[in-house]
């Protein structure tokens, strides 16, 4: 039996995106994650996953480098992951708001990757 672990919304500030300035600037990009893992032994944090240790990791993802794409992005959040945490399966949405040109109207773009079966 697995029970999934999630952030939905976790806000990290990032030098990301294809135009100079975005990288230079830098914005917030919101992060939803779920990590598939087994059901605990027991009710103690030491049986599963932290989820205060999967926010690090994607902070630490987001600031070791700048990436042009959110889909590059995406793919290095889940793979980290995977190094760090036994998770059957693991799935990395990372939203951008505010896209440009702003011309367009939504709310934020998006690309998600998943590692697992």
């Amino acid at each position: 039996m697995t029970l999934t672990v999630e952030l939905v919304g976790l806000e990290v500030f990032g030098r990301h995106g294809v135009e100079d300035e975005e990288r230079e600037q830098g914005r917030t990009f919101l992060y939803d994650v779920a990590l598939e893992v087994p059901l605990p032994a027991s009710d103690r944090l030491e049986d599963t996953v932290d989820y205060r240790a999967v926010a690090a990791c994607v902070r630490e993802v987001s600031e070791a480098r700048e990436y042009r794409l959110i889909e590059v992005l995406a793919a290095a959040v889940a793979d980290e992951l995977a190094a760090r945490f036994s998770a059957e399966r693991i799935r990395v949405r990372v939203r951008k708001p505010g896209i440009s040109p702003a011309s367009l109207t939504v709310s934020y773009s998006a690309a998600t990757a998943e590692r697992g079966p």
